[in-house]
């Protein structure tokens, strides 16, 4: 009877002592994926925080470069209305002749002058809100990636707390689909679902 007990206390502890084996297994897979995820997240950050201020940067631009446009559009207008008065005011020949000749040339230059720079103006102004386009979509990846890790994050937490190894690995998936997301957006790649994108996006 001594020696079944015995053994029934020697099977019981090296049950427990496998069971105390497993979880420190568990626990240690869980702190080596928060670290590395957290690592990864806090660095694709700084990334991140550069990419927005280039795009405010873009927006900028490209707002004050839509500024200069209507500016020279307003001013070809007012030399175009100009010339066409100054034209008609010919017609009478109640006018210096001369002087119209020299006020229809300055007008004539400067309508050249104003629609060569618009078309200028519009050119810059497309290619900041192409910029700021490009930016976009970099730092929704950014986005996508710190979603998706911060996930993982949560669910390995919830492993460690239930023991549960599935779930652990359910939070690789997700720190897999989060790295992937951060590595694109740090190699400029053109990864992002759109469905996804506009679904989170406004």
């Amino acid at each position: 009877m001594t020696d079944v007990t015995a053994d029934i206390r020697a099977d019981a502890a090296a049950e427990r002592a496998k069971e105390r084996k497993e979880d420190k297994r568990l626990n240690d897979l869980v702190a080596i994926t928060v670290v590395i995820l957290t690592v990864f997240m806090s660095v694709s950050k700084i990334k991140d925080d550069n990419i927005v201020q280039a795009m405010q940067k873009a927006q900028a631009t490209a707002v004050d470069t839509w500024n200069e446009y209507q500016a020279a559009r307003i001013k070809l207008h007012v030399d175009e209305n100009g010339l066409n008065a100054l034209r008609l005011l010919e017609t009478t020949n109640s006018i210096d002749k001369t002087l119209a000749a020299k006020q229809a040339a300055e007008y004539e230059s400067d309508i050249k002058k104003y629609e060569a720079r618009s078309k200028e103006t519009m050119a810059k102004a497309k290619a900041a809100e192409a910029e700021y386009d490009r930016l976009n979509f970099r730092d929704d990846q950014f986005d996508l990636s710190d979603a998706f890790l911060s996930i993982a994050v949560a669910l390995s937490a919830v492993a460690a707390l239930v023991d549960t190894f599935w779930l652990l690995c359910v939070a690789w998936g997700s720190g897999a689909i989060g790295l992937t997301f951060g590595i694109a957006g740090m190699a400029n790649l053109g990864l992002r679902p759109e469905w996804l994108a506009s679904l989170l996006g406004t």
